[in-house]
């Protein structure tokens, strides 16, 4: 599932007139660098979900050949991150892969995705995410988690730094969603269960994770992604 509901308010002014998603890095939109990813790693349904100017995401979408692209609409109301899934969850497996439409990083020689499909252990992990470093491009936050010898996640202390930043891709279990709330919330909240659980793992991603969160940003990204291009 491709996450491509938000409403892009850092991004503004470019996010007045487009969809964060179809805001382009290095002349592709943010979305299809994540679909690439997505058919990259051999994958082949797609479900992604609208909210915000979702007729120009449609039509961008139905322009794609190698992908079967599913549609979940939210037009009705922006339900996060978290319960964008949950209304999705009809039109996905047991087991599935989730990405920020605007994740956006360099590779190594073994693709990130492959890595962290690779990695996954259902019989241990209730999610298993993929982690950029704390000093990464377009980064200016405190981290997000801190992680053990094993890949176990716990939550950075409060004031306190973390070497790891959730990089907008992981491995879920739908089972997750069972107790979930209805309406509006984060996946924080099921990461947090996951931690309690200790069955939050996580990844540490080879290359360089770009984020793009606001205009000053892109010209970063797209300076990195050619050097990686050139390299």
């Amino acid at each position: 599932m491709v996450l491509a509901a938000g409403l892009g308010k850092r991004m503004r002014p470019v996010t007045e007139t487009r969809p964060k998603p179809l805001v382009e890095v290095g002349g592709r939109a943010l979305i299809d660098h994540a679909l690439g990813r997505l058919a990259e790693a051999g994958l082949t349904r797609v479900v992604v979900n609208v909210h915000y100017l979702p007729d120009m995401i449609e039509a961008h979408l139905a322009g794609r050949t190698d992908l079967d692209v599913t549609i979940s609409d939210e037009r009705d109301a922006l339900l996060e991150t978290g319960g964008g899934i949950k209304r999705a969850l009809p039109l996905l497996g047991p087991e599935f892969l989730v990405l920020n439409s605007d994740s956006l990083w360099t590779e190594r020689e073994t693709k990130n995705l492959a890595r962290l499909m690779e990695t996954w252990r259902p019989q241990d992990m209730d999610v298993l995410l993929l982690l950029a470093p704390r000093k990464s491009l377009g980064y200016d936050g405190l981290g997000d988690f801190n992680m053990d010898a094993g890949g176990r996640l716990t939550r950075r202390a409060y004031g306190a730094l973390a070497p790891h930043v959730y990089a907008g891709a992981a491995i879920l279990k739908a089972s997750l969603f069972d107790d979930a709330p209805n309406g509006a919330f984060s996946l924080n909240l099921l990461f947090d269960r996951a931690i309690e659980a200790g069955r939050l793992y996580g990844l540490p991603l080879e290359g360089e994770w770009l984020h793009v969160g606001t205009p000053e940003a892109i010209g970063q990204a797209e300076a990195r992604l050619a050097e990686a291009e050139r390299n």
